[in-house]
Order: C-alpha cells, then structure tokens, then sequence
C-alpha cells in the first residue's frame, strides 16, 4: 500500500488512527502495540501476504538471536561472537539471495561461461531496510546497549508502518522507549504538526517528483546506445537530481508526519542535502539513518580512522562500495558509491592539508559559494550512474552533457519536439519544465520541512523573508495545507510507486 494512493488515505489511515485513539483511552498500552502490529502487517500484507510471512520470521528469529545474545553477553566473548555471527550471515544470507543471486550469477556466467540460472526472484518489499535495522539491533545485544523489552515492542519496532517500506532506519534506542509510554492519548499540537509533514511530502512527491519523472525517463529509460543532445541531457540529469529527492525526502516527511499524529517522532532523514558546502557534509545531509548505520556498524567496526589516514582512506571506500551495493544490484551502483568513496578521500585528504598548512601563505580557503557549486557538481555526475541502465548508457549521457554528443545538436531532443506539437502536448511540457524549475530552487534556497515545522525559532531568527514560512497550527496554515492537499489529489489518477518501494 502507497501513502500516495486513496486506499491508504481515505481508508486505511482514518481506520487506524481511530483505533488507536479509542484504545489509548482505555489505558492498556498493550492494546494499542497490538493494534499497530496488527494495522502494519496488513499494511505490508496489501502487497503480497507469502511475504509477510518472511518479514513475520525474520522478526522472530531476530528477537530470539537477540535475546540469547542479551543472555550470553555477561559469560565469555566466544559464544556472543559465535551467535553474532550466525544471526548476521543468516540475516545477509536472506538479504543477498534475494537481491544479489541474479546478480552473482549473471556475472559468474560472463566470467566463466558456465551456464548457471536462477529462476525470477521476487524482491521482498522493504527487506534491504528492515534487514539492515535488526543487525543494528543484533550488534547493539552484542555491546551490551539494549535496554530491556518485550516482543511486542520489538515487533512493533521493526513493523511500524509509517517508516516500515522505505525507512528511515530506524535505531531501537530512540523508539522503543516511546513505545513504553504509559498513555497513547490524542495531542493536538502533535497531530496538527504530522498532518503538515504529511501534506508537504505529499506535494513533493505526487507534484514534484512524479510531474518531474517525465523529463528523466525518455533518457535513462531509453536505448543504451542512443545519443542524446546537449541540454536534453542536463534536463534529464537535473530532473533525476530533482526527482530521487522529492520521491524519497517526500516519503521522508510523510513518514514522521504519520508517526508524529500517533504522537511519535521519527528521526528526520534529509537535512538539505543539495546545500552542503562539501561532499562529508553531503552526506550529514543526506539519507541521514542510513550513513549513521554505515559509520556506526561498518566503518567504525572496520577501524574507522583509529588506524592511520592510509587505512582510513580503505575504510571509507569500503563503506561507500558496500553503501552502493546496497542500494541495487548492479555495478553502476556500485560507482556511483566509489565516485562517492573517491569524493570523501579527497574531501579529507583536503581538509587535512589544509589544517596543515593553516596560517602560512600557501593556506587556501574555498569561498562557500564555490564549496557548494564544486559539490553539486560531484554529486551530479554520481547521480548519471545511479540512474543510468549500463556503463555506456552513463558515458553517452556524461559526453552529452559536455557536448560531446557525436554530432548531434545542443537543442536537439524529445524537449522541443514536445513544445512544437502544440496543444496538451506543449501545456504538459511547460508544466514539467515549470515543476523542474520550482524544485531546483527549492533545493537549493528554501528551508526544509523540518525547519519549517519544527524549527519556528530558527526561521523568525533568520527574518523576512524566511519568516513567513514558519508552520504554526493556525487557520491560515490550514488553509494552504488543504488547498495543496486538494491540488494532490487531482494528480493522484496515475500512482506511482517511491523509487525505494520494493527495495
């Protein structure tokens, strides 16, 4: 089920929150984990039920690994690391059978020429996610850093379905404590504020990121050998630069905004990234949970930067590799996280000259300006091969865009074709043009919906014009919230699935 579909709004969510309201006022905090297990596994049980079987075991066997390590983590060492690792290569196992066996088997047959197949896999919904959330869970037993619980907190903890599909990745120290809270009552402030995320991630998805999507695939969704002209290839590559923010920051807020009207807080997932003014502060910036989960439990345990700036260097490759395998299976994912990789190395390797050469002549301090500009630049060129289908469709689209585009003119493409054909045809182009243009600016100027909701302080500090902006639950607030609500559901006919929905 999509938070972008009528089923889910106009059905499933009034369902919910109505039972959970009803049953916190009756005071057994049981009845309401109950009630939100149950709504989340019909939630997940929507897209296929086999399924949730898999995620129902996978929650078992978690919680029974973790609790035996609790158990064993006060006698020798041996036995926690034996179960530890049991518990994670059987956790990966599952993870890679389903995500990487065509993969693996793909590329053994090219390097070998064995005929080796595998029948057509299905990839479990949110599996790569709630996957990655219990190991967190499993090594935390291991240091001794869980707090004592029960499996419907558990349960409850790797269900939730607000955060449940796409993230974020949620860590169990910062939610299994407000599952223990003693009353689930309605607050208004809270709710009022988890209808404003919501129906600001809804426009970015449905408005921007759907109504930009038509500008990027007649590029990556096309031949790889086809060539491309000069300005329809940076269209399609700032549309996609455009549309897997929206899509996935969009998913983002809808996901504390649900959690927020239950009166629980999700950990936000997107802090501007397009306005960092470096590649490390990117990555502060962007899918937050998931470069916390990277440092906390593979950089770090790898030696982070404990062991020399050599081997620092390795880990942080390591990190970004493994950071883009999981992200799909396929190896421009995996260029795409050593492009990322490479841009830390020398982000630090910079930095560390830098501080070095402080206070001598030769020091040089980038204007913030230029810092951002270098590291959109960066991030650009990464986002051709996360988006691209194979290798030479990325180069066709790079060369395209730095003219090299075999003879083909700057102003050729599908663009000006579709703005000569007059009629609707010219009306939807401009309004795609227009969405891709908004966006640009609001990634790169505007406050985020955090900021705005969340941080009222931050924004009246900052004076007009960025004052305005300031959530407040007032009626004039209310009023653009319905309006942009409305405006949603005229572009809802067509759903469209979040970039990360099976996943």
């Amino acid at each position: 089920m999509l938070f972008n579909s009528y089923a889910f709004i106009f059905a499933f969510l009034p369902v919910v929150l109505a039972g959970y309201f009803v049953l916190g006022r009756i005071g057994v905090v049981g009845l309401t984990k109950i009630w939100l297990i149950a709504a989340s596994c019909f939630f997940y049980g929507w897209w296929s039920v086999p399924f949730l079987g898999l995620l129902l075991a996978s929650i078992a066997f978690n919680y029974w690994c973790g609790q035996a390590i609790r158990h064993l983590a006060h006698a020798e060492r041996a036995p926690v690391r034996l179960m530890l690792t049991l518990a994670i290569v059987t956790n990966v196992s599952v993870l890679a059978w389903f995500k990487y066996a065509s993969f693996i088997v793909d590329n053994l047959r090219a390097v070998t020429d064995l005929d080796l197949a595998v029948g057509t896999i299905v990839l479990p919904l949110a599996i790569s996610f709630y996957t990655f959330q219990q190991i967190a869970y499993l090594i935390d037993c291991s240091r001794r850093q869980v707090a004592e619980h029960g499996f419907l907190d558990y349960a409850l903890f790797v269900t939730f379905y607000p955060q449940l599909i796409a993230g974020p990745i949620l860590h169990h120290s910062e939610m299994m404590p407000q599952f223990h809270r003693s009353q689930h009552r309605f607050r208004h402030e809270d709710f009022a504020a988890g209808v404003a995320f919501f129906v600001i991630g809804l426009v970015k998805k449905v408005v921007l990121a759907d109504t930009v999507s038509a500008l990027v695939d007649p590029v990556f969704r096309s031949d790889a050998g086809a060539s491309y002209g000069c300005l329809e290839a940076w269209i399609a590559v700032l549309g996609a630069s455009v549309r897997i923010y929206f899509d996935f920051s969009g998913y983002s807020d809808m996901a504390v905004g649900l959690a927020r009207m239950l009166g629980i807080r999700l950990p936000y997932n997107f802090n501007s990234p397009y306005q960092a003014t470096s590649i490390i502060d990117f990555w502060r910036r962007w899918h937050i949970t998931l470069s916390r989960f990277l440092r906390d439990y593979v950089y770090v345990p790898l030696g982070g930067n404990r062991r020399g700036a050599g081997r620092r260097y390795l880990n942080l490759m390591a990190t970004m590799l493994l950071g883009g395998l999981w992200h799909g299976a396929g190896w421009t994912f995996v260029v795409w996280g050593g492009l990322h990789g490479l841009y830390l190395l020398i982000n630090h390797a910079w930095q560390a000259t830098q501080r070095r050469l402080a206070g001598t002549a030769w020091a040089l301090h980038l204007p913030r300006w230029a810092g951002r500009l270098l590291t959109l630049a960066a991030v650009l060129v990464a986002w051709v091969f996360f988006h691209a289908a194979s290798f030479e469709q990325a180069l066709a689209v790079l060369g395209a865009m730095a003219g090299l585009n075999g003879g083909e003119p700057l102003l050729h493409g599908w663009v000006f074709a579709e703005l000569a054909r007059g009629g609707r045809a010219e009306v939807d182009m401009q309004a795609r043009l227009l969405a891709l243009g908004l966006g640009i600016a609001i990634v790169l100027f505007a406050p985020n919906t955090q900021t705005m909701i969340d941080g009222r302080a931050t924004l009246a500090a900052a004076g007009r014009p960025a004052a305005w902006l300031a959530w407040r639950p007032s009626a004039a607030w209310a009023g653009v919230l319905m309006l942009a609500f409305l405006l949603t559901l005229t572009q809802m006919s067509k759903v469209k699935a979040f970039i990360y929905f099976q996943f």
